[in-house]
Parts: C-alpha cells; sequence; structure tokens
C-alpha cells in the first residue's frame, strides 16, 4: 500500500513525524509536505512562481509551497505511483467547525480527493504543543489502530474524505470513536488593533475566544467527551435541501 503523508504545519513539525510513525508498518510511506507553516492557506495554488522541492532522504520532500502544490505535485511529478491513500496531519491543534474552510491540513486531503484518491486529515485538538508532543506519543498505538480500520474500509466512501479530530488525551483515557457531524464556532475579540513603529494602524487576526454550539452528534461535543470524532466530508458545497425546496424562495417566473 502506497500512503502520501503531508500537512500544513511544515516538514519538521512533530504532529507529521508521529503520524508517519504510526503509518510506517502499514505501507510505502512517501513524504511531500511545505518547507515552513501554511497553517489557515486553505486550498490555496502558488501560481505566481515556481515551486521547488528538495529531497531530504529517500521518498521525503520539502517544498517552498502550499499543502494542495505538495499532494499536486506528489502525485503529478514525485511518486513514481499514484498513492492509495493521502494522509495529512496530524495537525497542531484542531480542525472542526468551520475551521475545516480555512484549515491547509484538511485542504490537502480536499485536493487529494480532487485527484481521485481517497484521503484523511488528522487534527491533535489540543492546545499547548509542550503538553502535545507527550500526548501525542502516547497516542500511536490508538492512531495505528484505528488507521489499520479505516485504510481497510471496501469500498472506501466514494468522494468523502474524512476529517479526523483526537482529543488531547492520554491514549489509553480515548473512550472510542464517533461518527459526527461538523459543529459552529464563533470566534470572539480576534483581531487585535495596533501601531505599526509609524503610528499607522494595523491589526492582527488571531487570538481571542472560542465558542461552539451544535447538535449532540457534533464533532466538537465528541472530542470534548474524549472520543475520536470522524466527520466525512465531500467537496459539492450545494445546499441540496434550498434547490429541492425553490419553489419557497424562488420566484416563479
Amino acid at each position: 500500500m502506497r500512503l502520501l503523508c503531508t500537512n500544513d504545519d511544515g516538514i519538521d513539525a512533530i504532529g507529521l513525524s508521529r503520524l508517519v510513525e504510526a503509518a510506517t508498518p502499514l505501507g510505502e510511506i512517501t513524504v511531500v509536505a511545505p518547507d515552513r507553516e501554511q497553517s489557515a492557506t486553505s486550498h490555496s495554488l502558488t501560481l505566481h512562481h515556481p515551486i521547488r522541492p528538495i529531497s531530504r532522504g529517500e521518498r521525503r520532500f520539502q517544498v517552498d509551497g502550499t499543502p494542495t502544490d505538495c499532494v499536486m505535485l506528489a502525485v503529478e511529478a514525485l511518486m513514481p505511483e499514484r498513492p492509495d491513500f493521502v494522509l495529512s496531519g496530524i495537525n497542531h491543534g484542531q480542525n472542526m467547525g468551520e475551521d475545516v474552510l480555512y484549515s491547509g491540513t484538511v485542504a490537502a486531503a480536499m485536493e487529494g480527493l480532487s485527484l481521485g484518491i481517497p484521503s484523511l486529515a488528522f487534527s491533535f485538538a489540543g492546545g499547548d504543543l509542550r503538553a502535545d508532543v507527550s500526548m501525542l506519543g502516547d497516542q500511536i498505538d490508538v492512531l495505528r489502530d484505528l488507521l489499520k480500520r479505516v485504510l481497510a474500509l471496501a469500498p472506501f466512501p466514494v468522494d468523502t474524505l474524512l476529517n479526523i479530530n483526537i482529543p488531547p488525551l492520554r491514549g489509553a483515557d480515548i473512550k472510542g470513536v464517533r461518527l459526527t457531524r461538523l459543529g459552529r464556532r464563533v470566534y470572539s475579540d480576534s483581531l487585535t488593533p495596533m501601531q505599526d513603529p509609524w503610528g499607522r494602524q494595523i491589526y492582527w487576526i488571531g487570538g481571542g475566544s472560542i465558542a461552539w454550539t451544535g447538535e449532540e452528534n457534533s464533532d466538537f461535543r465528541a472530542v470534548q467527551e474524549g472520543y475520536i470524532s470522524i466527520t466525512p466530508l465531500h467537496l459539492d458545497l450545494t445546499h441540496h435541501a434550498m434547490l429541492e425546496s425553490s419553489e419557497s424562495w424562488w420566484p416563479q417566473l
């Protein structure tokens, strides 16, 4: 089995190394990842300058581009054969609710899906990187068992990627796996106004507080309760219910 591993935190990120460690017994691993952090780049492509892959060892490349660039380059140029799966992550931080619209981790899996390859995005829903390093290492066996189950799905869900969020717990304390839907998150005070050295107004995006809402089967509820959340996602953004009920809101001509 050929597995392509990538991420948005950069090729030296601890989450990527943990993902590779968990996946290595399951197949032949190729790593193609950004040369630096590319968080919140979403599904962006590098169009205005060439991208350069640099070898970091056997079947391991760093790329001066986005996570989407990495998957496209791996599949169409760097790998002699197409991968059977794209594995993206493990992201340092959650990717739940509307986070999936911004996430480079999820976008890499989406690019795999758009190329016709079954894809998974992994995120660790913790906030303190120093704690994450210890916990991520303690979760290797749990993650490997989950990978075995998912990669053995036959058939794998068509036109679907799996967005997986892992709770910030020791492996033995994780209660299990739940299939979930996206919750909703609202950021408050995420813009910090300040001035540059010349007194001009600037803003820093980030920080603030997060409030979550959603039904009982929401991703954030599963993680809060100690479960791994698996949310099936697809590329079709059509609001099918509104399309089917168009007679109630669209004027008939």
